[in-house]
Order: structure tokens, then sequence, then C-alpha cells
């Protein structure tokens, strides 16, 4: 979805039509029972089960090569606890939440009732092709709805087969996958949906969120931006920049959660090189033949991050290649090596764009307050890492602004179910991921519960002296 979103086109007509029996089939059939939803969720977890060796061989094919134990942990692995959290919790999310009623509207009662929106539009992106198609999936579901998908063409094999996974586990109008290019994603994005949910750029995300309104369809944007990690003067350091190293180079750093820059006291610069140098190359003692390491996923994204680096070598900031083995890698491969680019000019394309591969600005403060500002002097990023005692934690946590964080780790919040994921400005609208997904699906109906014996009549018209003094009562508080 590159281009301006008009135009119809046959396909559009083709989804509408799909469309429109997923409608109709909401509006005949209402919502799903409890058992019927938990039902679903256990297909769709055990054909994902069944399929994760084909899964992970399509996910690697289109990626060029893409880690299994990548794809295992950072896709099945999240999209089966989602499925088992909600199996677990579905009742209590179902149940009408009794809420009070003031004293004066009293011997009334009231209750929140969650109902499934309808039709729910979940456009997925190519960086995590399964997880971020499904557990969204996952939430539409629980909440009752039908749900069409659009995964990306950027990853082809892995559209084709969730195409023929969904198919086998759900009826045409309940779940139905459209697969095709960027005017397929143009048109799916203009259908009335009663939700949609995107995952990808923010630059995308604008037009997605264009078309929506035409039909006044809530958004659910999960967007991205340049996650900043913080190094605080009491951090372990070691261990600090295992995991940094850890989340910046999973999936080769095509994370939108991954780590995009790091802030660290000026006097820790040397040492933090050094130690970034040893964790790359004892996770990555080889790269070119090494399965353990992903390619980037196109041409055109391995261009775009090897001239993020040229730009900053021409400008003279120091780029530190890590290549333990000395390979060669060509570039039909895709495979860049682990760099650090230190102290980069903040006008470079590599510190005003999201870098999306696996290439980690290294900038140093010399007072807490100054990474502060920094972080805060840019758009609200999906996530913030800290590292650093609890004191001050707290401080960083109460003075920036972001989607998530995580404290002494990098990337885990995304894996807790309890906790809601999205973006906040440039970098997303919405949440969800466990009762916040559900939430996000569902409609929450206030209903008011009137006392056949109750005070009404009494405001009622002519009004009158009585009148006078019941405002008088309610006014007083």
């Amino acid at each position: 979805m590159s281009a301006p979103l008009g135009g119809a086109t046959l396909a559009g007509a083709n989804m509408r039509a799909t469309f429109d029996a997923h409608r109709a089939a909401f509006l005949r059939d209402g919502a799903p029972s409890q058992r019927a939803r938990l039902a679903d969720l256990k297909k769709l977890g055990d054909a994902i089960g069944r399929n994760v060796d084909r899964l992970a061989a399509a996910i690697s094919a289109d990626f060029g090569n893409r880690s299994r134990h990548e794809t295992e942990l950072a896709e099945i692995f999240p999209i089966q606890t989602a499925i088992r959290h909600a199996r677990r919790h579905l009742s209590a999310w179902m149940a009408p939440q009794p809420v009070s009623v003031p004293l004066e509207l009293m011997p009334a009662g009231a209750r929140i009732l969650y109902q499934p929106v309808g039709v729910v539009g979940i456009i997925s992106p190519w960086n995590y092709p399964l997880n971020l198609a499904i557990v969204p999936m996952v939430a539409a579901l629980a909440a009752g709805n039908r749900v069409m998908l659009k995964p990306s063409e950027l990853t082809p094999r892995t559209s084709d087969l969730m195409a023929e996974l969904l198919a086998g586990v759900f009826p045409h109008d309940q779940v139905a996958t459209v697969v095709g290019g960027p005017d397929i994603g143009q048109a799916f994005a203009r259908l009335p949906f009663d939700h949609l949910l995107y995952t990808g750029s923010t630059a995308v995300g604008r037009l997605v969120m264009q078309a929506a309104a035409e039909n006044l369809t809530p958004v659910t944007l999960e967007l991205g931006g340049k996650s900043p990690c913080i190094v605080g003067e009491d951090a372990a350091l070691p261990s600090t920049v295992e995991s940094i190293v850890y989340g910046k180079l999973l999936n080769a750093g095509q994370t939108c959660i991954a780590p995009d820059y790091v802030l660290l006291p000026e006097r820790k610069l040397d040492e933090f090189i050094a130690l970034a140098v040893d964790a790359v190359e004892k996770f990555y003692p080889t790269l070119a033949g090494n399965n353990d390491y992903t390619s980037i996923i196109n041409e055109r994204h391995y261009r775009r991050i090897v001239g993020y680096v040229a730009d900053a070598r021409a400008a003279g900031a120091r780029v530190v290649e890590i290549n333990a083995a000395q390979e060669v890698l060509p570039a039909d491969g895709r495979k860049l090596p682990p760099m650090l680019v230190i102290e980069p000019g903040d006008d470079l394309a590599i510190m005003r764009e999201e870098i999306f591969g696996p290439v980690l600005p290294v900038k140093t403060y010399r007072r807490l307050d100054e990474a502060i500002a920094y972080v805060n002097a840019r758009p609200h990023p999906l996530a913030l890492y800290y590292f650093g005692g609890a004191g001050t934690r707290d401080e960083v946590l109460r003075k920036t602004i972001s989607g998530g964080a995580s404290v002494n780790t990098t990337l885990f919040h995304f894996a807790a179910e309890n906790l809601p994921f999205g973006g906040i400005g440039p970098s997303g609208i919405g949440a969800y991921h466990g009762e916040f997904g559900f939430q996000t699906f569902s409609h929450r109906k206030g209903v008011f519960l009137q006392s056949r014996i109750n005070g009404a009549r009494l405001l009622y018209p002519p009004f009158g002296w009585l009148t006078e003094l019941i405002l008088k009562i309610l006014k007083r508080g």
C-alpha cells in the first residue's frame, strides 16, 4: 500500500462480495457462544501446531533465510500463548460487568455488556508474517467477530500457506484471506469494516486511516518508529549489551520494537563497543552460511539499509562492522553484517528513519536528563528500553512517553499477554493482546436497569415547585 488509496478494481469488487457475505452471516447468526469461540480458538491453534515445519519453511523461503528457531520463538510461541491465554480467560472477559450507579439513580442498576463489533479487517506486515496476522485474529475471534485478513505481498509463500490453513479451519464467511499486491491492499482498506487493524509503517498507516475515515471505521494502527535504549550510569553493562544485541539482531533487526539506537554515558562508549563486538561474535561466529542469522527481506530494503550506512560514513561517522569470520557476504544473499554507527549526526537518514536492519547507532550523553530530553524531542516511539537501577528507572519511565517499555531487557514486553501492546501518536493508535485485544474488538454496551419502583416520574412535566426542589437537591450533590 504505497500508492494513494483510490480507484476501484475487480479484486475490490470480489472482496466486497466476501465482505457482504461476512456481514450477512454475522447478522443472521449473531454473536457466537462462548463454547463456539473456545472451539474456534482450539481449531486455529491445532492447525498452526500441525504445520510448524511448513510455516517455518515458507517464512525462510520468503526471507531468503530465516532461522527456524527465530520463527518458533517469535511467531509460533506467541500465537500459542495468545490462544492459551484467551481460552483460559474468555469466560471472565465475556461476563457482564456490573457497575455502580449514583445514589440519586437508585434503586436502579447498571452493567457493561461486551458484544462483537461484526466484521474485522486485519492488514498484516511482512516482518513477522504469521504472528502479526494470527495474534490479532485470536483477539477478534475471542470477541466473537468474523475476520478478513490481508497479509503482505512481500511474503507470498507464507500468505498462501496461511490462506490454505485458515480455509481448512473456518467457513469462508467466518474467516477469509485476501492475497495480492498494493492495489488489493488499497481496496481492502476501503471496505466498511466494523474495525480495521493495520500493522506496518507510519506512512502507510496514514493512508489506511484516511481510507477507513471514509466509512467511519474505527482503526487500530500498530506502526513503528525509532525505539531508543537508554543505558543508565548504574547499568550492568555486560548483560545490558547482550540484551541489546539480542533484541537488535533478532530477525536481523526487522522488528518493529527492535532497539533502534542507544544512548549511553560518554565514559562507557569504548566498553560498550568492545562488549557489543564480543556479543555479536558469540551469537553469530559466522554469517554467510549461518542459518541462525536472517537475511534482509528483499533487495529494496537491503539497498536502503546499505545506503543509510554509506551516508553515515560519508558524513564522518565511525562504523564498526562485526564479522568474526571476515566473510565476504554476497549482495544476492541479502545478509548484512551487524554494524555499530558511532555518534552519527541527527540530520542523517539513519537517525531520522526507522532502520529495520542489523545496524545500531550509538550516541553518548553526560547527564541522564540529556538522554531523556533527546528522546522527548522526537516522535513518541513504539517501545523504550531502559537499563539501570530502580531510582533512575522510575524517572525515565515517568518523564518519557512510549507505546510500551521494558526495563533491563529488550522485546519481552511484547510477550506478556496481560500487557497492552500498541503505540502512541506516530507509533500507533490503540492496543491489543490479551483482554486488551478482546476489548479492542468488542463494543462495550452500557446498560441501565431501572427498578419497577423508582422516582423518575417526579421529573416528568408539567414542571413546578416539586421539580425545583428536586433540582436544588440534585445540584447540591
